[in-house]
């Protein structure tokens, strides 16, 4: 019998994203709790990176650099909430709209200034 019936060696066996993701949740949760706005800004781009390059690995999204934009877009309104809601939060709604903000910035400065190559073969 294959001790790893149905793979091949053609194809990897491991995605690195799932790592960063549960990284960068945590980092962010922390940031926002305790107020701490580069914490949860370097954890939600960690967070929306990763999960833009997960959907560009599995073939959702043809390159990361649309996917960052979509990943910011319910950041950006999670964050406007908090800003602008009855409850006191303004700090942390900042710190959710900056790392929106950036992950737009990052979408847009990679789809005007990344070289565009062949498709990768996994």
């Amino acid at each position: 019998m294959d001790a790893e019936p149905g793979l091949s060696e053609q194809y990897r066996m491991a995605s690195p994203w799932p790592l960063f993701i549960a990284l960068g949740i945590p980092i962010a949760e922390i940031g926002i709790l305790f107020s701490l706005f580069p914490l949860a800004v370097g954890g939600l781009l960690l967070f929306g990176g990763s999960v833009a390059g997960m959907a560009t690995e599995t073939r959702y999204a043809q390159t990361p650099w649309r996917a960052m934009v979509v990943v910011a877009l319910p950041l950006a309104a999670l964050g406007l909430g908090f800003v602008y809601t009855s409850i006191d939060l303004p700090d942390r709604g900042f710190a959710i709209v900056a790392a929106a903000a950036i992950l737009v910035a990052g979408g847009l400065a990679g789809s005007l200034f990344a070289q565009d190559r062949e498709e990768p073969t996994y």
